[in-house]
């Protein structure tokens, strides 16, 4: 424990996600010891971002104007959407430069344990935009957890009865992993994902 300021600063970084008790303290150590850093500009883009940033009218990412670049790149097959819980999948998926349709993002996961249902989730805004007929297949890539996966299903009932293609990514073995200290849910699904080689 520190005295006044420094312990007040700690205590507001460890309140970020991802953030424990050690790198709040590192990264504010970080802020008093270097002379080069301007805690006045992180201030004033934490002040922006509540300011400027919103969430696309069409797909639900975030984005400083009505409508994100992605939904307004003609380029993009408007016939295929993936939809992902999050803006950061959003980012993921585009790393891979794999996919070129669009994207939906729910604002979450369904987890009766913290509350959230599907009425809390941007799932009516997805099935206004399937309704127009112009979507071919919809791809699920929510979280492979107990929360991702009752997303998938209750999206994947939904779906089936307006008829449109519905598919889930793959899930299984990381490259680079060990099968050893693969967990049974994991190795059985790269058991269903299976591809023939020949």
């Amino acid at each position: 424990m520190y005295d006044g300021i420094i312990q007040e600063l700690i205590d507001e970084f460890g309140k970020l996600p991802g953030i424990g008790p050690k790198s709040a303290q590192r990264i504010t150590f970080h802020v008093v010891q270097t002379e080069s850093y301007n805690p006045k500009r992180l201030g004033e883009l934490l002040a922006q971002v509540r300011d400027k940033v919103k969430f696309c009218r069409v797909c639900k990412n975030v984005t400083e104007a009505e409508v994100c670049s992605i939904c307004l790149d003609e380029r993009r097959d408007p016939t295929l959407i993936c939809v992902v819980e999050e803006p950061k999948d959003v980012v993921a998926i585009e790393r891979t430069r794999q996919f070129r349709g669009r994207y939906h993002v729910l604002g979450g996961a369904i987890s009766p344990i913290d509350g959230i249902g599907p009425d809390d989730l941007s799932i009516a805004e997805l099935m206004q935009r399937l309704a127009s007929g112009e979507v071919q297949e919809v791809i699920i890539a929510t979280d492979p957890n107990l929360e991702g996966e009752a997303t998938a299903a209750y999206l994947s009932r939904m779906l089936n009865s307006m008829q449109i293609p519905v598919s889930r990514l793959a899930s299984g073995l990381p490259v680079g992993g060990d099968l050893e200290f693969a967990d049974e849910v994991t190795l059985g699904r790269a058991f269903e994902g299976r591809t023939k080689l020949s």
